[in-house]
């Protein structure tokens, strides 16, 4: 059976797992336990040495792995700061490594079985039951209205709250796609009142309205993400304390530089007024603006809603 990308990611990853916990495998133990051939075992451990390769950004590699012989080792990077995970981020990695630990040749009494059970105890859920996932508050009729008109290639209509902006806006757009992204549904479509490819949230849309017009969708769509930053986009400079080291991991960002003693300076898209004094209102005293690069539009906007912010916390 031909494994996809993400299969085959998950497999790697319990292959890791596996070899580790025990110190080290030989090739064969190995190709047994998870029924792979050695070209195939030797070429995705190849890749996992990939993974975080010493680049400009980052001079650490997390896994290593070496080959003595027929023998194989791996070894882990070390973290000297104890990982920090908020609830919703603990309940998405137990599904994953739930996932991973289904896989055939995973050692229940493994590593990973056990590293999930214990973070399945402090969240207070039982691992191996099914786990429901919410996408998001969107309208079920809305979702069903939104992939009838993608089916059908016909216009919707609709109101828009944007939630960088602040405001409500009318809208007749071409629906190319429905998808989910990081626990929320989106639109993604031909947008005639901005003349340019949008990306919607479905939950912020209301009165939608399936039209009689038809279009044609391209026969290559965009990739499916939530949010892509443009080049025109204003740009903020934030120097992050350790409790806010989850930045990065949530929102896009352009460069991340290591201050030392868990600090971080990022560079980020700003987005709108908005969605930058939200977030320096969620980040509160473990943010310091450094700088804020603005661009096309309102050029002192978005340093007025950092200053209103700021001003909160002396």
């Amino acid at each position: 059976m031909k494994l996809s990308t993400a299969e085959k990611l998950q497999r790697l990853i319990s292959i890791v797992a596996w070899i580790h916990g025990r110190g080290g495998a030989t090739i064969d133990e190995v190709c047994r336990r998870f029924g792979i051939s050695r070209a195939e075992l030797i070429a995705q451990l190849e890749m996992a040495n990939m993974i975080g390769a010493e680049s400009e950004e980052y001079t650490d590699m997390p896994v290593e792995v070496s080959f003595e012989g027929d023998t194989i080792r791996v070894f882990l990077m070390e973290f000297h700061r104890p990982l920090s995970l908020t609830p919703a981020q603990g309940l998405a990695l137990v599904a994953a490594g739930a996932g991973s630990a289904a896989l055939p040749g995973t050692d229940p009494d493994g590593p990973l079985p056990r590293a999930l059970a214990k973070l399945a105890g402090v969240l207070g859920i039982d691992p191996n039951e099914s786990i429901d996932v919410d996408l998001g508050d969107a309208d079920a009729g809305v979702l069903d209205d939104l992939r009838r008109a993608v089916d059908e290639e016909r216009q919707v209509e609709l109101d828009y709250w944007s939630a960088g902006r602040d405001d409500h806006t009318h809208r007749v757009v071409d629906p190319w796609r429905v998808f989910s992204d990081e626990g929320a549904w989106y639109l993604q479509g031909w947008c005639h009142r901005a003349g340019d490819a949008r990306v919607f949230r479905v939950d912020r849309v209301q009165d939608l309205t399936v039209l009689d017009e038809q279009f044609r969708r391209p026969k290559q769509l965009p990739d499916a993400v939530a949010y892509t930053a443009g080049a025109e986009d204003p740009r903020v400079v934030l120097d992050l304390d350790a409790d806010a080291r989850w930045v990065p991991s949530t929102y896009p960002v352009d460069t991340v530089e290591e201050l030392g003693e868990g600090r971080l300076r990022v560079r980020m898209p700003a987005g709108a007024p908005a969605f930058l004094a939200r977030l320096l209102l969620r980040l509160g005293p473990h943010a310091r603006v450094v700088e804020i690069d603005e661009r096309s539009g309102g050029p002192t906007v978005a340093a007025d809603a950092a200053r209103r912010v700021l001003a909160r916390y002396g």
